[in-house]
């Protein structure tokens, strides 16, 4: 398997591109601010051909360049839809401080938009990605599993070291420990968290050494093959 990716303008979004490999067709999480280039050098790079972008949630920093990235290869956009809104209304995602921050930034829906339910899996290049509802961070945040789940695309629920804030409109601390506690401390340790910002890191370490995990987190996670 191929996943390649970069930190995306000024908010260092991580935007992945994942494929069966080189060659062959793609799938783009997350085109977050001026990552049009950075989405082409790696398609280039690769000889990759996009069949879909996956949105992880809503917030500006993770959908900025949706639009232009689905219209230039025409391509679908896949979003749960309780954050729907925010691909054409990006303020609307941090409160009073967004009309001044993003006010005067027009963005629209890409031509096909289509919508994520919990526990769908999706057959995109040749992969199987599955879809968890992870609300707390926003409404409609979800995260995306690789079979086995040997992969977890956890956008903003967990990073190295830290989770997801729950201060901007749609977020709530006690349903985001939920969503941890339900879809991240439930996978085996050796599960590789790419998430939304910073490092990659593993389930297991999260557990042993997050403080916002540590607490609520059993010994050892799920064995696999057992």
């Amino acid at each position: 398997m191929l996943i390649a990716g970069f930190p995306a303008g000024a908010f260092q979004t991580n935007c992945y591109v994942i494929a069966p490999a080189a060659g062959e067709e793609c799938v783009i999480v997350d085109p977050g601010q001026d990552a049009v280039d950075g989405v082409d050098e790696l398609l280039r790079e690769h000889r990759l051909r996009p069949v879909a972008v996956l949105l992880t949630h809503g917030h500006l920093d993770h959908v900025w360049s949706v639009a232009p990235v689905c219209g230039a290869r025409d391509v679908p956009a896949w979003i749960h839809p309780d954050d729907r809104h925010l691909l054409s209304d990006p303020a609307a995602g941090w409160g009073s401080v967004g009309a001044q921050l993003f006010g005067g930034i027009t963005l629209s829906e890409p031509d096909d938009v289509r919508e994520l339910s919990d526990g769908a899996t999706l057959p995109l290049a040749g992969l199987e990605f599955t879809v968890d509802h992870t609300p707390g961070h926003t409404r409609g945040s979800v995260s995306f599993r690789l079979p086995d789940d040997a992969i977890m695309f956890a956008g903003d629920l967990l990073f190295a070291g830290s989770i997801g804030r729950t201060d901007l409109p749609g977020g709530d601390y006690p349903t985001i420990l939920r969503s941890l506690a339900t879809k991240c401390l439930t996978l085996p340790d050796d599960t590789v968290v790419l998430p939304g910002h910073g490092p990659q890191t593993t389930i297991g370490h999260e557990r042993a050494t997050n403080p916002y995990l540590r607490e609520a987190a059993p010994h050892a996670g799920p064995t696999r093959g057992i």
